[in-house]
């Protein structure tokens, strides 16, 4: 079995034993008996921590699940510096939850959550900070200042929370370098462990948005009309 592991400009093919492995099995079987210079991230080794994510075949994945092939191609994520070999820095990515201010606000004292109420964002809270959107985004790509599937969907989380007071402040900082940037191209839906669809979270984003009186600046108002981007039943009606 080979696998070629890309490492700064260069790519290095290893030759291990054929077997069951899974690609973090397999990169720490490279590091302790063939190269042990190899650099790589993991943690839990259950698919929780999102430590582990990097790319095989061009496609995000987390080497503690991904069950490595003859052939494989392993890199590093994409959009993020990298420290060394697989490792890279996630600061910026988590950075834009700064900017996008994506926490609750100003609480709501009075409004309590139900079980119902629990369950409209419950998906959102599974995320584990791995990257793979941010590495499969082609916006974030070409604008650094984009927010980012990873923000975006947290920005819903709690524009969707009944006990943030002030939405609304929410959707003014995501009109620039946010909900409108994104391509909708559902790269970061495929790639996410936790079935996590930021493509469908951005949507109600813009939905909510044309709601608060914004809209696509990518179309205009064409006829001197108000064009939310948007039909009354919340579809894309470009």
């Amino acid at each position: 079995m080979k696998i070629t592991i890309k490492r700064d400009d260069a790519f290095e093919i290893y030759e291990l034993e054929d077997g069951a492995y899974t690609l973090l099995e397999a990169l720490e079987k490279i590091k302790h008996e063939i190269d042990n210079t190899l650099s790589f991230s993991s943690g839990c080794r259950s698919s929780v921590c999102g430590s582990c994510a990097m790319r095989v075949n061009e496609k995000e994945v987390l080497a503690c699940s991904y069950k490595v092939e003859d052939g494989d191609t392993v890199e590093p994520l994409n959009n993020m510096p990298i420290i060394r070999d697989l490792v890279v820095d996630m600061d910026k990515s988590y950075e834009m939850n700064v900017k996008a201010k994506a926490w609750l606000n100003k609480l709501n004292h009075e409004a309590t959550l139900d079980h119902e109420a629990e369950k409209i964002n419950e998906v959102q809270s599974d995320c584990i900070l791995c990257g793979s959107c941010y590495s499969s985004c082609p916006v974030y790509a070409v604008n650094g200042e984009f927010l980012g599937p990873f923000s975006l969907t947290r920005v819903w989380k709690y524009v969707g929370d009944k006990r943030e007071a002030d939405a609304k402040e929410k959707i003014d900082i995501i009109q620039t370098n946010g909900v409108w940037d994104c391509t909708l191209c559902n790269n970061c839906t495929v790639v996410c462990p936790q079935n996590i669809s930021s493509k469908a979270d951005i949507e109600k984003l813009r939905i909510r948005s044309s709601m608060f009186g914004y809209s696509d600046p990518n179309f205009g108002n064409f006829g001197g009309g108000f064009d939310s981007g948007f039909g009354f039943d919340g579809s894309p009606t470009f």
